[in-house]
């Protein structure tokens, strides 16, 4: 090897480094904290007086002694939410009666139920809409 090729090569070490050390950074931060289900009280607790919205499409505002308001694609619902066996459940709307297992991963939150895709959105304060 010439010296020059050798100092190139010592030159890349610290530049593969950097970029090796950065992509495991960035790694770690996108895993975050894994899912985990939510118990009936855990339910209860984290959503009353919240909202969860996946910032574009839809909004369900979890208010006080039950009420649901909603927003999807910019048309607003009312309706009612209440804990059952562990399982949010929801009454109102387009889509009626439908019940989900509640899984949170710091502010992020998916509703699941069997058969289908999660709604996957984030827990907020509610925001004011127009």
């Amino acid at each position: 090897m010439t010296g020059a090729a050798i100092r190139a090569t010592r030159g890349a070490t610290p530049v593969c480094l950097a970029l090796s050390f950065g992509l495991v950074l960035m790694g770690s931060v996108e895993a975050g904290e894994p899912f985990r289900r939510l118990t009936g009280a855990q339910i209860t607790a984290s959503l009353s007086g919240k909202e969860l919205t996946d910032e574009v499409h839809w909004a369900y505002v979890f208010g006080k002694a039950g009420r649901l308001t909603t927003v999807s694609l910019g048309t607003r619902g009312t309706g009612f939410w209440r804990v059952r066996n562990d399982e949010l459940c929801l009454d109102g709307g387009p889509d009626g009666h439908r019940c989900f297992q509640v899984w949170s991963s710091g502010q992020r939150v998916e509703l699941r139920r069997e058969g289908g895709l999660p709604d996957e959105g984030i827990l907020q304060t509610p925001q004011a809409r127009r």
